[in-house]
């Protein structure tokens, strides 16, 4: 009697155990947010405030003043660019073969979820794409009006080009982002409308050389190294979409191939992002299959356009250059005590991922102190870890849409140590600096000399493989542009225009 009780009292515990672990397993996923795990199609309200709790930003600037500003920013959320919709036409016919398949073969459509039977793009018959969307707008405007709030002091000045100088590509998606971003920044600063808005000019250099920000597009060495790696990325991450399509075949009994689980994840990332749409395609895959993708993207982001290989980011080095170059007359205009509203004091720059990223590595982003040391020696670091393991290297984190850094150089109380610092802010929060010793701040020279100087070295022209003078097949053609642009129906893409982030 006595064992039998224990029997029975054995299988109530492991039931309860088996329930505590469903429960568990339940709640974990209801708190799985799938919007923050797009890799670089993340929308920038839902991963900004995603932070390394255990960094303590440094205090010692406290007593110091801002004297300039450096931003780099990518362009907000976009719709999908004119290829990227054709494909997902495509997509829609290749779904209703899949099921035609199974009612033909006379099997049961219960595993079939109701939405991919009756499935058509979003996006259908849409001529244009890749324009900025109202969020994207709005995630530069209110950008522009944090960034106001959070430095007053660099923006009292009245409004002037040479002040507050604002460049961007001429890709339409960058420019918009650069009229969303001013009119957040100088709302309230003018009399246009009852929003007191004011013009302000945005330039641009021409396409075919714009070594500044479209350093990227006018580097052959890098067209050529990327073409190179595609099959070694295709490579690598074909286990994922092996494993994956394996079990969506078991799971919904459609004839998947890694095509189509591929056109899926794509889906996926823009019904999320640009839609808020997460129980369709999205619905298909677990948190698990889900990160293994996001990581599969991070992977072929730090191996094509990060870390993977020097040249991904030496070749923005006229963008340092810059940098470089706008700090120091900043910190010349503050010690010969120039006038105030004669020299400038904040120079954004709005482009791309492809800009945004060489940059972040450029300063030495994301990593480790000892991989710090191993690219100043430009030797190549290891792939991002596969989950669950964790990794810095976060494409939601490193580049989303509006994703940008802040450089601001600060002028200090000489005490015998040095008078101008240097802060990097990655989407608005500070973050740790290998070079600076693992600050988010150090004195300038250090700066200059530790994390910009080994890389300065490099002349872009020899990098790149290319004759500047040839490749101007136009003027520089630097123009100025009203806050009229993103109005414009020039902001979708042309067909010239090659798919960006």
């Amino acid at each position: 009697m006595l064992k039998n009780s224990m029997n029975v009292a054995l299988l109530l515990l492991i039931q309860l155990l088996l329930i505590a672990i469903a429960v568990q397993y339940s709640t974990a996923d209801e708190s799985f947010d799938v919007r923050q795990h797009l890799s670089t199609v993340s929308r920038y309200d839902i991963v900004k405030d995603i932070s390394d709790d255990s960094f303590a930003p440094s205090q010692n600037l406290d007593q110091c003043t801002p004297i300039h500003l450096n931003l780099v920013a990518r362009h907000g959320t976009r719709a999908p660019t004119k290829k990227r919709i054709r494909e997902l036409e495509a997509f829609a016919a290749r779904l209703e073969v899949l099921v035609r398949d199974v009612k033909e073969q006379k099997q049961s459509l219960d595993k079939i979820p109701a939405w991919l039977m009756v499935w058509n793009s979003p996006w259908k018959g849409k001529r244009t794409g890749g324009e900025l969307i109202s969020e994207g707008e709005d995630e530069l405007y209110h950008l522009g009006i944090r960034v106001r709030e959070q430095f007053p002091s660099l923006f009292s000045e009245e409004y002037h080009p040479a002040i507050y100088s604002i460049k961007t590509t001429q890709v339409p998606r960058a420019s918009a982002s650069a009229v969303a971003f001013g009119m957040g920044l100088f709302s309230g600063k003018g009399k246009l409308g009852p929003g007191g808005h004011r013009a302000f000019a945005v330039t641009s250099e021409s396409r075919a050389s714009d070594t500044v920000l479209r350093f990227h597009d006018c580097c052959q060495s890098y067209k050529d190294f990327r073409r190179s790696q595609e099959p070694t990325v295709k490579k690598l991450k074909e286990p994922v979409l092996d494993e994956i399509t394996h079990e969506l075949v078991k799971q919904y009994g459609l004839n998947f191939t890694k095509q189509d689980v591929s056109s899926l994840w794509f889906l996926c990332k823009q019904e999320a992002s640009l839609l808020n749409i997460t129980n369709q395609a999205c619905s298909l895959f677990s948190p698990t299959e889900v990160s293994l993708l996001e990581w599969a993207d991070d992977l072929e982001l730090f191996i094509l356009k990060g870390y993977g290989n020097s040249l991904n980011y030496r070749m923005g080095v006229p963008l340092l250059e810059d940098v470089i170059q706008s700090m120091e007359q900043a910190i010349k205009a503050k010690e010969e005590g120039y006038a105030p509203g004669s020299y400038e004091k904040a120079r954004l720059r709005f482009a791309h991922a492809e800009t945004l990223l060489p940059f972040s590595c450029l300063i030495g982003l994301f990593l480790e102190e000892s991989e710090f040391e191993l690219i100043q020696r430009e030797q190549t670091l290891q792939y991002p870890p596969k989950p669950p393991k964790t990794r810095n290297w976060r494409g939601n984190m490193v580049a989303p849409f509006a994703g940008n850094n802040m450089l601001v150089l600060y002028s200090c109380a000489s005490d015998n140590s040095s008078k101008y610092f240097v802060k990097v802010l990655h989407n608005e929060r500070p973050i740790p600096i290998p070079g600076c010793n693992g600050s988010d701040s150090c004195p300038f020279e250090v700066f200059k000399e530790r994390i910009a100087a080994p890389h300065l070295k490099h002349d872009y022209s020899a990098l790149c493989n290319v004759n500047l003078e040839q490749k101007k097949d136009s003027a520089p053609g630097m123009f100025s542009q009203m806050f009229g642009w993103i109005f414009s129906p020039r902001n979708a893409d042309t067909p010239a225009q090659k798919v960006e982030l």
